[in-house]
């Protein structure tokens, strides 16, 4: 983690302060997030971008159950909105949580202090060009792209998917239908990284 750790220092050395984590489904974006809260506590805030997904009852409104996770079942301006009131810093920001256990995002649930000196950001499309997403990267001051093996990333996926109730064959269908490709999406049309690595 040394390595890690001090490029976050020198991000608030020179005065940034939101970390933009970005990669593929199952990359371990959510992992190192808890790592670097771990190593770093009461001086970082967590927003996740999932937080901002759409709530089942409009995904299905617009037809778009079945691509949950997609670039376009994630309320987008929201997120950007919440990142501009982040950088601002002129009040505590309250911002939704996505919970697995009942698969909807929770508005309120996660306070970002303004005492807060690193505010981590993780998602997959954080380095998207495509509009609206494209707007989110000229809001962080570090823009990382975490690059896995495919094989690792794959079966962290389907153990994801097994543990939140579907069976084996679903949870692999799953994968292949809709995770495979976002991570093609995001691997490779993904911009403006300041660091890209595999983190193991």
């Amino acid at each position: 983690m040394s390595p890690i750790i001090d490029r976050v220092e020198a991000m608030v050395a020179r005065g940034g302060r939101v970390l933009g984590i970005a990669g593929p489904p199952g990359a371990g974006k959510s992992t190192l997030a808890e790592q670097l809260l771990a190593h770093f506590g009461e001086r970082t805030a967590l927003l996740p971008m999932d937080g901002f997904h759409f709530a089942n009852e409009e995904l299905t409104r617009l037809g778009l159950a079945h691509r949950k996770g997609a670039p376009e079942t994630f309320d987008v301006r929201g997120y950007i909105d919440t990142l501009h009131r982040v950088r601002r810093r002129e009040h505590d920001v309250l911002a939704p949580r996505f919970h697995r256990e009942i698969e909807e995002p929770v508005a309120g649930a996660i306070r970002i202090p303004t005492s807060a000196d690193i505010v981590i950001t993780e998602g997959n499309y954080l380095l998207l060009p495509q509009q609206p997403w494209g707007d989110v990267a000229d809001l962080l001051d570090e823009r990382w792209l975490l690059r896995p093996g495919d094989v690792v990333r794959r079966a962290r996926l389907v153990a994801r998917h097994e543990a939140h109730g579907r069976s084996p064959v679903e949870a692999r269908s799953w994968v292949d239908d809709v995770d495979e490709p976002n991570a093609e999406l995001v691997l490779h049309r993904s911009i403006r990284a300041t660091w890209e690595f595999d983190p193991g």
